[in-house]
């Protein structure tokens, strides 16, 4: 299987699975992530979703061969059918999207993963925009994200240059959440997602949905998405349990309704 799939404790685990190419991907590669994604979303069982790499990489991106490939998919096919979908699906779960960036991410491959909602990445990964070394510009989704999270100009110039920017390097430019030692990985990333996976489910996709929107809106219409938003998670169970277990002084037991 070109992708890994799992459920457990609430939390999807998408793993790419071609490490002999450093999880570059194919045609049926993408459309095993876009399955199993939509699988994640669906799931009621599940709460988080983290996406990673097998091997000593993320994903280096689109494997080249099939680009070129003259009886391949081509360029319009596999953005169209390929990434578009699987950016459009990350940022339309109504759950949590964590990227652990085990490796270097390069291309569509890092792309994918600045498109998650958080990205923790082991210190020896590495990020970069590699398009403009082979002709092209940056695509899944990049010119979205990087620029917000970096800055135009930072963004422009990566992307012009292609140069590798370090995990902490990354940090710094806040363009990832955190970039973790090798030796504490596996520990911070594993209570990082247990976390996450067992908070309030509907008021982090609500909070995802309020930062989504924010990108496009005034500040009056934000306060009324804010308004709205908040009076959706108020009627949720587990704000009826939050509030319980802060009056009673117990850890409160959310179950993502």
């Amino acid at each position: 299987m070109e992708i890994l799939f799992e459920i457990n404790q609430g939390i999807a685990r998408v793993t790419l699975n071609r490490p002999e190419v450093y999880n570059a991907f194919n045609r049926s590669m993408a459309l095993q992530m876009q399955m199993y994604l939509t699988e994640a979303a669906n799931s009621d069982e599940v709460r988080a979703v983290v996406i990673t790499g097998n091997g000593k990489a993320f994903s280096a991106g689109q494997d080249l061969g099939e680009a070129v490939d003259p009886e391949g998919p081509g360029l319009e096919t596999i953005l169209s059918e390929h990434y578009n979908p699987i950016i459009r699906k990350i940022a339309s779960i109504n759950k949590p999207v964590i990227a652990l960036v085990n490796g270097v991410a390069a291309g569509a491959g890092a792309n994918i993963a600045l498109a998650c909602d958080v990205v923790i990445a082991q210190e020896q990964a590495s990020f970069i925009q590699a398009f403009s070394k082979i002709g092209l510009i940056p695509d899944s989704g990049g010119t979205f994200f990087l620029p917000r999270l970096i800055g135009s100009q930072k963004a422009l110039a990566l992307m012009m240059t292609g140069d590798k920017v370090s995990a902490k390097e990354a940090e710094k430019m806040n363009m990832i959440f955190k970039a973790v030692p090798s030796d504490s990985y596996e520990t911070f990333t594993a209570d990082f997602v247990a976390q996450v996976a067992n908070m309030p489910t509907k008021a982090l996709a609500l909070t995802k949905k309020a930062v989504q929107l924010s990108w496009f809106q005034s500040l009056d219409e934000q306060l009324n998405t804010e308004l709205n938003l908040q009076v959706e998670a108020g009627n949720t169970a587990d704000f009826n349990e939050g509030v319980q277990a802060f009056l009673e002084k117990r850890i409160p037991n959310f179950t993502g309704k």
